[in-house]
């Protein structure tokens, strides 16, 4: 269930994934082009996460692994994970994947920890060290995950230099400055 207040939450599970219906389900319009309202037992459909999850639960379906998650990815993510486009392909792709995994597939998870482990490192060098110029194709393939993790570099990273570069310094504290006296 989507945490009601959470905006990225509902978006996340707004991703379609695509399902086999194990049971025939009658009154139930999924598309309005669609005239008949029925779906009929092994009918293959792609229906919001949300909704595919319910039904999960209700035993009346078997989710399958959307694209975003296929062979293709995984074997562009083991070749280089920090070119690959995750964008493009699911801007949740990390919290949609936890959601997904238990539901499907358990190697997503596999997936997703080695994807991020691999593109923390060079999101957080790129934060530290590539001027913002440089850095938009490389924000242009980071998912929304992602994307927060390198602002919050950035943003902690001026603070830091603006602290080294003239903000408040540590003292000692004047008490500690006074001699004491040794008694004989």
């Amino acid at each position: 269930m989507a945490n009601y207040y959470d905006i990225d939450d509902i978006l996340v599970e707004e991703e379609f994934v695509p399902l086999v219906f194990h049971k025939a389900v009658n009154g139930v319009k999924v598309d309005e082009s669609i005239e008949k309202s029925y779906i009929a037992q092994g009918s293959k459909l792609e229906l919001p996460f949300w909704l595919a999850h319910e039904l999960h639960l209700r035993q009346a379906v078997s989710i399958s692994a959307p694209a975003c998650f296929n062979q293709k990815t995984r074997l562009e993510i083991q070749a280089d994970a920090a070119c690959v486009d995750l964008r493009s392909r699911c801007l949740y792709f990390y919290k949609f994947g936890c959601k997904l995994a238990p539901l499907c597939d358990k190697t997503i998870g596999f997936l997703l920890a080695y994807a991020f482990g691999l593109r923390y490192k060079e999101v957080l060098h790129k934060a530290h060290t590539v001027a913002f110029t440089a850095a938009s194709k490389f924000l242009s393939r980071l998912t929304k995950e992602e994307t927060n993790l390198y602002e919050a570099a950035q943003s902690s990273m001026m603070s830091f230099k603006k602290w080294r570069m003239g903000g408040p310094r540590l003292h000692r504290a004047a008490i500690l400055g006074r001699k004491r006296k040794v008694d004989e």
